[in-house]
């Protein structure tokens, strides 16, 4: 489902020449031994989920979604990023889909916040709090804010059907909440950390509510475990991935660029920069994660990355296959002198600013291109992609000796802000 192609890279060393490095820590993956082990529950996740908690997904999805107008999923970092790129990238930007969704406790804008509360006056709505230990600032603020409007509007009692919590299984201050006020919970599994959460209720819980078939989704990440369930740099795309970004910082290239041609995927370069520059930017090292969605950003980036410093490589993830697609029509007149397009599909295009940017970028302005190719946008595909990333995390950062799975450095900016506050 998911190919990867290094040939534009111009790598300076042969991936298979890493062979016995990543057999020592694909061994070290999955026997779960690593720095950081207590966090590698997403390794099997698709075999040891809770069959019985994933049903009950299923079913308060279910029942939710005809009250809901609005979803408010409320969380910051990975417990929002992983939704809405899976919303997005599996059902577009403007879905067919009666509910909307609003994702917010991500931010401490008053002008967010103002604004979301004063749309959402009038219409039914449906809140979803995702947070581990509930004492999150950014999320602990808007859920209280929203707790009141709704509880204001639709009394106590109703509440009861309209706030869903996504939680630690027994501990913090939103758990105790929840079973205070008896919210429907969902459990954020210990061994799995924010980043890397998507997969589990914190992903799933929303996207249930959204539509999406999540059935589908933990097919598909099951079958991605099968088959990157070995450590064969010949065959293994993830590591052979992983390898690569390596290989491009020996050479130098200190910044990863996750190019999407389809501003539906703008989001996963969202979710996938907060997995890779929070798993491996540690010690004073780790690739700086940035990202960009072409052609729209070639009129803003393109001149740097053509002729400016080489910093950067680009990691392109591309879709075969759109969900959408549709012909260039012709005009009589041909004012704008577009019907050399006339019958064209507008992806077939797409698909041709792709290759001339790469042929750009590779040959004449020296910049290396590593090249992911989707199967799709389904949900099947996202379940497998995700794995597919989290195993290329994992190998890149053990190979630098970096835990991928905790955040040392997040913690000062809170230090500092908490003293701001006054916060004892």
């Amino acid at each position: 489902m998911i190919k990867f192609d290094a040939s534009h890279a111009n790598l300076l060393e042969n991936i298979e020449d890493y062979q016995q490095e990543v057999t020592r820590i694909h061994k070290m993956i999955h026997e779960k031994t690593g720095e950081g082990n207590d966090f590698l529950g997403w390794v099997d996740w698709a075999i040891n989920y809770d069959k019985d908690e994933f049903e009950k997904i299923l079913k308060v999805a279910d029942n939710v979604k005809d009250k809901a107008e609005v979803l408010l999923v409320c969380g910051i970092g990975g417990s929002y990023l992983g939704a809405r790129a899976a919303v997005e990238m599996i059902q577009g930007l403007y879905s067919k889909n009666k509910t909307e969704v609003i994702f917010i406790g991500n931010t401490f804008s008053s002008i967010y916040m103002k604004q979301v509360l004063d749309y959402i006056k009038d219409k039914s709505v449906v809140l979803n709090v995702i947070s581990k230990s509930g004492t999150t600032t950014e999320t602990a603020l808007a859920f209280r804010m929203l707790k009141q409007a709704l509880e204001e509007k639709y009394g106590k009692e109703d509440c009861k059907e309209r706030i869903i919590v996504t939680t630690d299984k027994a501990r913090g201050s939103l758990k105790a909440l929840a079973d205070k006020e008896d919210y429907e919970t969902f459990v954020i599994p210990d061994d799995i950390g924010g980043r890397y959460s998507v997969i589990t209720p914190v992903g799933l819980v929303p996207m249930a509510i959204m539509g999406i078939d999540i059935v589908d989704v933990m097919k598909g990440l099951k079958d991605s475990y099968n088959d990157l369930n070995n450590d064969s740099l010949k065959d293994n795309v993830a590591y052979q991935y992983g390898v690569s970004r390596r290989i491009m910082q020996n050479a130098g290239k200190d910044v990863e660029m996750l190019v999407t041609y389809e501003p539906n995927m703008t989001m996963i370069g969202e979710w996938w920069k907060q997995l890779f520059g929070e798993s491996e930017g540690k010690d004073g090292k780790g690739i700086l994660p940035t990202s960009a969605t072409f052609s729209t950003d070639l009129h803003s980036l393109g001149q740097f990355i053509q002729d400016g410093k080489k910093v950067l490589f680009e990691t392109l993830v591309t879709v075969k296959t759109p969900m959408l697609d549709m012909e260039f029509p012709s005009d009589d007149d041909d004012a704008d002198g577009m019907n050399y397009l006339s019958g064209k599909s507008l992806d077939w295009v797409n698909k041709m600013a792709y290759e001339g940017t790469l042929e750009a970028h590779e040959v004449t302005g020296g910049v290396s291109n590593l090249i992911i190719t989707l199967e799709d946008n389904s949900a099947y595909t996202f379940g497998y992609m995700c794995y597919f990333f989290f195993k290329a995390c994992a190998m890149s950062c053990y190979m630098i000796d970096i835990n991928p799975f905790n955040q040392p450095g997040v913690e000062v900016y809170k230090k500092n802000m908490f003293k701001l506050l006054g916060k004892n």
